[in-house]
């Protein structure tokens, strides 16, 4: 599933392709995909100007008029590309919005595990799939200060801590890995006794990953691809990830990296670098 990385490179190339541009024509070709469709959705995007494009944890949220948001989610094998209007129409196709310069959205999404919905602004923080969501990573605020008193009496691995988007927004198994190898915190940490100077080394290595995975237009596994179609290249950086049995980047242990599953997750790291 995209995570952080995938979903604000996405949000930053639908930006340029849509925001400032008219809805012309919108096209539903199913009542669905994860959950129905709200309402009136067709009538409400058709004749739209598209706003600022902004994302909350996993999510994409576009202004539409005066008044709306689309609410977005990629889901497991989403996809959404803006092109020119003679790209080739795929099978999954689901959503197919025409603007006013010809451009032409297209969300694709085969196992439609996707979401799409409608609301109005100002409605974000008491939305179901928004309410409660921990802080953005990458904006200030988000330190070891705060990690020590969000994960105070957590008693559960430091990284199912993390994947908690209560605790923090938009991360995911990959990143969780990265950053985790990074600080030299071992996934099977108990999360209450990450505070102080761990705490401020794993906040700065979520940063840094993050910002270097969108840098490098995100990690392309699977479906993943950026809005312009194109893959992304963080995955040849992983240190840790999918790397099960490879030598540890700057570490002389002997086994290399180590697979575990926590959670029903597949959890890579280095048992002697992360303590």
């Amino acid at each position: 599933m995209p995570e952080l990385p995938e979903v604000e490179t996405v949000r930053r190339g639908l930006a340029r392709r849509m925001s400032g541009r008219r809805i012309v024509q919108a096209e539903l070709r199913r009542p669905d995909l994860r959950r129905p469709f709200p309402p009136m959705l067709a009538e409400r995007l058709d004749g739209a100007l598209i706003g600022a494009l902004a994302r909350r944890g996993k999510y994409i949220l576009i202004e539409l008029d005066e008044t709306g948001l689309l609410l977005l989610h990629l889901g497991m094998s989403g996809r959404i590309i803006a092109g020119d209007a003679n790209g080739a129409h795929a099978k999954h196709d689901h959503v197919v919005l025409t603007l006013d310069d010809g451009t032409v959205v297209r969300l694709n999404d085969a196992r439609r595990f996707g979401i799409l919905d409608y609301l109005r602004r100002g409605e974000e923080a008491t939305h179901p799939l928004l309410a409660g969501m921990g802080p953005e990573p990458l904006e200030p605020g988000f330190d070891g200060a705060y990690l020590s008193r969000a994960l105070a009496r957590k008693m559960t691995p430091i990284k199912s801590a993390l994947l908690d988007q209560r605790i923090v927004a938009g991360l995911g198994n990959i990143y969780v890995c990265e950053a985790l190898y990074r600080a030299g915190i071992s996934p099977r940490r108990l999360a209450a006794t990450v505070t102080g100077a761990r705490a401020a080394r794993l906040a700065s290595a979520i940063r840094d990953v993050l910002t270097e995975a969108i840098e490098a237009g995100g990690s392309s596994l699977r479906d993943y691809v950026q809005a312009n179609g194109e893959l992304g290249y963080f995955q040849h950086r992983w240190a840790v990830y999918g790397h099960e049995g490879e030598p540890c980047p700057g570490c002389t242990c002997a086994e290399g990296v180590r697979r575990i599953t926590q959670a029903g997750r597949s959890t890579f790291f280095c048992a002697k670098k992360q303590r």
